[in-house]
């Protein structure tokens, strides 16, 4: 059984020669798609790439993509400033302080400043674009498996609730058949209080009672609702996209089940319905969070 989640994070790391780029990926729920991307200009090309392997990957969700990169370690300590940029710098410097009659001693920490690294840029974008395939990569399966435990977790929460459910609509069916009885007396009841000096036709006052026992019968009800409740048990068993066929099933026990708390003339049947709705709360609750 697997059953996913859209909550849900993910993290990918690549390194290279030069750069590090760690991707991480947070997810939520959502009734559709929506991406948001976080990353620098330097990916603007593949973020076509990432969202087209994300709508390939996922059904539903709020996808929030962050894309990061740093210089390696090594790169860092062998970045070589360019002698043309420091030579320019000094030339444009030298007859502006010969004008105003000032000795020009630059300290050597003024050149450490990115602006007189040499120029990378075509080996960086090289190195950089691959990585970032990599580390997408690597945080989309993270995502996956993060999704994956967090919708079992779910689905187990889902099942817990609907035995709950079972349970009460076990003791209604037990409760039922105390219907005749319960409405004979009430009906006696009735008709000894309002009509005290009348005798009680006995087969008429029987038919009296069938009538009324037909309209709260609730055998349908039940029945429907453990269909539904079959089905539900399936659709938590199965995969892929869930949460649509939950929360149409959910609604169909709704029905059944205030269709039974309406027509109840046993108390406790009334109790274990108020049970019974609160439990369908708590599943469609969760189950919000499902793909």
């Amino acid at each position: 059984m697997t059953i996913y989640s859209m909550t849900g994070f993910g993290k990918g790391e690549a390194s290279g020669e030069n750069y590090t780029i760690t991707t991480e990926i947070k997810t939520v729920n959502n009734r559709f798609k929506d991406y948001k991307f976080r990353m620098s200009s330097l990916f603007n090309a593949l973020e076509l790439d990432l969202r087209s392997r994300l709508e390939n990957e996922f059904r539903r969700g709020s996808f929030d993509v962050t894309v990061t990169y740093k210089r390696a370690e090594r790169a860092t300590a062998d970045f070589q400033v360019d002698p043309r940029k420091v030579a320019a710098y000094l030339e444009l410097l030298r007859p502006v302080f010969a004008q105003a009659s000032l000795s020009l001693q630059p300290s050597p920490t003024e050149f450490l400043r990115s602006e007189f690294y040499k120029d990378d840029d075509g080996n960086r974008d090289q190195e950089l674009e691959p990585l970032a395939v990599r580390s997408f990569a690597e945080a989309v399966l993270a995502l996956k498996s993060s999704r994956a435990a967090e919708g079992e977790k779910l689905a187990q929460k889902l099942l817990e609730h609907l035995a709950v459910y079972e349970t009460c609509l076990a003791d209604i069916e037990r409760q039922k058949s105390r219907y005749p009885e319960i409405m004979r007396e009430k009906l006696t009841a009735k008709l000894n209080e309002k009509l005290k000096d009348l005798k009680i036709d006995e087969p008429r006052f029987l038919q009296e009672v069938v009538y009324y026992l037909e309209k709260l019968e609730i055998d349908e009800e039940i029945n429907r609702a453990k269909i539904h409740l079959e089905k539900l048990r399936s659709v938590l068993k199965s995969t892929g996209e869930v949460g649509r066929q939950i929360d149409f099933l959910l609604q169909e026990l709704g029905r059944e089940t205030n269709t039974m708390g309406s027509k109840s003339a046993v108390p406790e049947i009334s109790s274990q319905v108020v049970e019974m709705k609160v439990q369908l709360e708590k599943i469609r609750e969760q189950a919000l969070n499902l793909e």
